[in-house]
This record gives C-alpha cells, sequence and structure tokens, in this order.
C-alpha cells in the first residue's frame, strides 16, 4: 500500500489516509489475523473506489465551475457594433465575420441558457392546505421517466383507506427510500383518492409526465422488508402477466419463458415474488406467481382423469445398445416389455412451476454429467449417439446391457450383453439396481446403475437413451443427467428426409430395416408432442432432427459447454 506522504503540499485525503492506517497501525496490533484483518479491509477495492467518489465529489463542491459571466452573446453583439466604427484593418474584420457566424452565435446562445440556469435539486413548496388536526403527513416528490414507479396499491377492506401494497426491489420508489408498504396515499399530484378505485389512481400516475408529488400519510410501524439471500431459480413454465387476472398490477409483472434463470428479490408476500432476469443489468424487480400459488393453480387446471401416457415405440440401436422396446409394427402381437418403477400417475402428479439452482462449472477431474437422449422412435437417436461415439471415442461411450437369455455361439460376455441368470436378474429388479428393463419373450433385458457407473467411473461421457418417465429416477445429485430431448420437423418435412430411410423393428431378436410409411411419421410427431406435454421440464436441450449434420454440431455445441462453461444446476446437486 502506499505510505502517507511526509512532503509539504496540500492536507491528505481520505484515500491517503487509509491506505496508510494499516502501516501506521501495526506496533499495535498484537495478533497476527487482526493485522491480517486490516489489511484486507482496508485494501478492499470496492471501498477504495467509494472513498475516491466521495473525494472527487468533495472537490466538486469545493471548486466547482461557475460561468465568468452570463451574457456572453450580448457582448458579441456589443462588441460587433463597436467594431464596425473602427478603422477596418483584415484582423478586425476577421473577427466580426467570426462573431457573425450562426454557429458561433449559436454556441453563445447556449452558453448563456446553460451559465443562467440553476441545477440544484429544489424541494417542493409544502402545501397551504394542510390541516393541523390531520395526522402527520409526508410530501414525497418523484421524478417519473420511462419506467414504472414501483410501487402497488390496494384498498383496505376494513377502513376504505388506499394503502401501499408492496414496493418493488430496485425499483423508482425504492431507490428513493421514502415510500414504504403500509403508507396510506392522500393524494397524487393534488388530486385526492380517497375516493376512487385502485384502477383509477393507477390511471392518473400512468397519465402523469415528470414529477409526481403524493401525499402520504407514513405506516404506523414501517414494515422493514426482509434482505433474503440470493435466490436463483428456473422457471419451468411460460408465464404472461397481460394474461394473468389474478396479478394485482399487469404493469408491475415480469414475463418469463420456460427455462429462463430468475433471480428472486423477496418472498414477503407468499402469493407474489419479485423477480428479475439473472444477469440482467436492470435492477427492478417485477411480479411474478410464487411456487404454492402458481402450484395451486396447475392443480386446479389439471384434468380429473389424467390421461393415459402414449406407448413410444423405439428400436434397437444396432450395433451399439439394444433398446429392448418393441416397435409399432410388433406391438400388436407382443406386450409391452419396459415397466417404470413408479406409476404415470406419480409422475403427473409432480407439479412443474420453480427449480431453485445454482451456478456450477465441473471441476477439473470431476465426473462428466450423463447425458441423457429422449425422443420417439424413428427420430434418430442412435444416429447421433453413434456421430458422437465415431466422433471421439476416447470421450464418449455407452453401457452395456444385461439379459437373463442364454448367450449365443457367437456372442461374448460384456460386448454384446451382460449375461445373468433369471433369479439374479429379478434380485437386481427388487433392489432397484436398474435404469429400464422388460420382459420379451420370457427373457429379461435392462439397464443397469452400475454399468452407467462404470462408464462415468472411466473418466467417459456416457450416453444413455431412455423412457422419459425414467428420467425423475436418473435426477440425482450422483448423475446430474443433461437431459436431450430430440424433436421431429414437421410431417412434411419427414416425408421428405426420411424418404429413403428404413426403421429398425425387432422381432424375434434380430433387427430388420423397414422402409418408412406415412403412419410412422404421424406416430413420430405425435409421440414427441405428448412427450414435451408431460416432461418438457426436465429438457435442457431441445434439438429439431431435421437435418443429421446440423442437428449433431447444435449437440457437440451443446456438450461442449456444459463441460467448459458456468451452467445452472438444481441447488441440491451442487451441494451434494
Amino acid at each position: 500500500m502506499p505510505a502517507l506522504s511526509t512532503s509539504s503540499g496540500p492536507e491528505p485525503g481520505l484515500y491517503e489516509l487509509l491506505a496508510a492506517l494499516p502501516s501506521q497501525l501495526n506496533p499495535y496490533v498484537s495478533r497476527p489475523e487482526d493485522n491480517t484483518f486490516l489489511l484486507e479491509m482496508f485494501g478492499e477495492k470496492s471501498l477504495h473506489s467509494l472513498v475516491k467518489i466521495h473525494e472527487c465529489l468533495q472537490q466538486y463542491r469545493e471548486h466547482r465551475p461557475t460561468p465568468a459571466q452570463d451574457r456572453a452573446g450580448a457582448m458579441a453583439r456589443d462588441l460587433s457594433e463597436d467594431l464596425q466604427g473602427k478603422a477596418a484593418n483584415g484582423e478586425i474584420q476577421e473577427l466580426v465575420k467570426l462573431l457573425s457566424r450562426p454557429h458561433v452565435q449559436g454556441l453563445l446562445s447556449v452558453h448563456d441558457m446553460v451559465a443562467q440556469k440553476n441545477y440544484e435539486p429544489e424541494l417542493p413548496p409544502l402545501p397551504d392546505d394542510i390541516d393541523d388536526d390531520e395526522d402527520s403527513v409526508k410530501i414525497i416528490r418523484l421524478v417519473k421517466n420511462k419506467e414504472p414507479l414501483g410501487a402497488t396499491i390496494k384498498r383496505d377492506d376494513e377502513t376504505g383507506a388506499i394503502l401501499v401494497a408492496r414496493i418493488m426491489r430496485g425499483g423508482a420508489a425504492d431507490r428513493s427510500g421514502l415510500i414504504h408498504v403500509g403508507d396510506e396515499l392522500k393524494e397524487v399530484n393534488g388530486i385526492p383518492v380517497d375516493d376512487k378505485k385502485p384502477e383509477e389512481i393507477i390511471r392518473i400516475l400512468a397519465q402523469s409526465q415528470g414529477a409526481i408529488t403524493f401525499k402520504v400519510i407514513p405506516a404506523a410501524k414501517e414494515d422493514v422488508p426482509s434482505r433474503e439471500p440470493k435466490m436463483f431459480v428456473r422457471a419451468l413454465f411460460d408465464y404472461d402477466p397481460r394474461e394473468d387476472k389474478a396479478i394485482p398490477c399487469k404493469e408491475a409483472g415480469l414475463a418469463f419463458k420456460k427455462g429462463c434463470i430468475l433471480q428472486i428479490m423477496s418472498q414477503d408476500d407468499a402469493t407474489w415474488w419479485q423477480a428479475r432476469y439473472e444477469g440482467d443489468t436492470n435492477p427492478r424487480a417485477g411480479l411474478v406467481p410464487s411456487k404454492q400459488f402458481q402450484e395451486r393453480r396447475f392443480a386446479l387446471q389439471r384434468p380429473a382423469t389424467p390421461v393415459p401416457p402414449q406407448k413410444t415405440p423405439t428400436r434397437r440401436m444396432s450395433g451399439f445398445r439394444r433398446s429392448f422396446r418393441l416397435s409399432r409394427r410388433n406391438k400388436k402381437t407382443n406386450k409391452s416389455m419396459y415397466v417404470c418403477q413408479k406409476s404415470e400417475l406419480y409422475d403427473m402428479a409432480d407439479v412443474p412451476t420453480y427449480e431453485e439452482v445454482a451456478p456450477y462449472c465441473r471441476p477439473s477431474g470431476a465426473r462428466h454429467r450423463l447425458v441423457v437422449f429422449v425422443g420417439p422412435s424413428g427420430v434418430g437417436l442412435n444416429e447421433l449417439k453413434r456421430k458422437l461415439l465415431i466422433s471421439d471415442p476416447q470421450h464418449f461411450s455407452v453401457t452395456v446391457p444385461h439379459t437373463s437369455r442364454a448367450k449365443k455361439n457367437q456372442e461374448s460376455d460384456g460386448v454384446e450383453y451382460h449375461f445373468v441368470s433369471k433369479h439374479l436378474f429379478e434380485k437386481d429388479i427388487q433392489n432397484n439396481k436398474l435404469v429400464e428393463y422388460g420382459e420379451y419373450k420370457g427373457n429379461y433385458y435392462g439397464t443397469t446403475l452400475d454399468t452407467v457407473r462404470a462408464v462415468l467411473a472411466r473418466n467417459k461421457v456416457c450416453l444413455l437413451d431412455v423412457q422419459p418417465h425414467t428420467l425423475k429416477h436418473l435426477r440425482t445429485a450422483e448423475f446430474k443427467p443433461f437431459v436431450v430431448f430430440v424433436m421431429p420437423p414437421s410431417v412434411e418435412r419427414l416425408r421428405e428426409s426420411r424418404r429413403n430411410g428404413k426403421v429398425i423393428s425387432n422381432k424375434d431378436d434380430h433387427g430388420t430395416a423397414k422402409p418408412f410409411i406415412e403412419e410412422d411419421f404421424e406416430e413420430m410427431v405425435s409421440a414427441a408432442q405428448v412427450m414435451e406435454s408431460q416432461y418438457s421440464h426436465l429438457f435442457e436441450q431441445v434439438i429439431v432432427n431435421d437435418d443429421l449434420t446440423t442437428a449433431f454440431g447444435e449437440l457437440r455445441q451443446a456438450l461442449r459447454k456444459i463441460e467448459t462453461e458456468k451452467h445452472w444446476l438444481p441447488v441440491s446437486w451442487t451441494h451434494s
């Protein structure tokens, strides 16, 4: 730190004094930790910045510029007239010509206007008609710009008084520190509001320009808003305050889309939280429905009888991993293979509103996040996984499934499958050791959690595709799944892009490729819509597989970001 100057000159400023304090106090500090504390405190950059600002303002107050005179324009005109009668030499003629130019006259005119104007703030005069018997009042003047004032009002049901209901964090009213929750509003710009509805008062405020004067009776006990720690949430639904009939003030609402990260500024109101966009430079908060309020609304909107989920057929992943889910062509003659550990009613009982999140950046050497693919049959999950594996086989890998069927001559244990007995497979089912499992022609097939862990333990990215209802059981701090939902384009685009494509069906445990038919396209789009409507709040990346090369590039970019850049995860995953 710079030492205090001993040379003669002006007195040291506050900044120099603070910088010299640690060394000056050092002889009187006995404990090392105290000296460290002083060094850190007085060396804080923010403190130095504040002190510098203070000194600049102090210098401005002491040496603020004042105009030498405020009649420069008139003096120029008088000088021009006097010079007209003088001997006409070249310098005089040049000066007269210069002073007569319009832009010089305009500059001098602007100088005079600025010099004659008083820029010091002026307090509004107190009204002359204040009743001596009236409760103590505050006269508040706020200058309104394009932003809202940041306060909402309500009528008290018992007294009929117009009260300040809430102050929006970061808004004009909050920054002024003059208006508080519970204050009784008596007048706006001299207009009494006792007999007016809150909607009428809002219209008066909306039509007012410039300075707005409020006459308020302070609350008996001013509520000091609790300054809660920063809380960030990911929105799991779309919200538009203009379409919300319940919001107390539509203009104060904050619109957002599913997936937006919001910083919750206040939860003082159990029904309406105050929030702002994460990273937004605008400090003003807006109203959003609270988690509890939105959950109640969603619960009331949910149909009494849930719509059964559509069984989404999927195909074998030829050469890599078998999905074991029957294709549409086989589902009439074979029973559905996959059994969810939880019922679909349980899945639908979850009401997606907000999920508390925290920033996360993968530490060096930490396990990768599990990458989970979800999508309807034929959309191209296997092709995207195959391209990832080919692009970097040392970085990406897939699991080897388990089965209870007998090993064939050309098969090797741990390559095509892990071959286990039916008794052991059923024991793993009872112990919840499988991600998914199913039964086909009397044999079990499935993917165990341990095979996922084995891939992650080798410091590889594990690629897994599952039925969407399985996602909630994988969403743990251990796996931190990054869920990619692969959507098909329109049926028209499918007809064009899949004209020469084929779909692989499972029949007698042999993959048979057959051309797409119209029913495949319609079923693919319909299944994607069902998945999106029920599980979109669990998707972190949505890719439309219209063109495989473009979709793969988008996927690689997304995976690269979650491995190298800061992103948001459920707070429980980051605190484990």
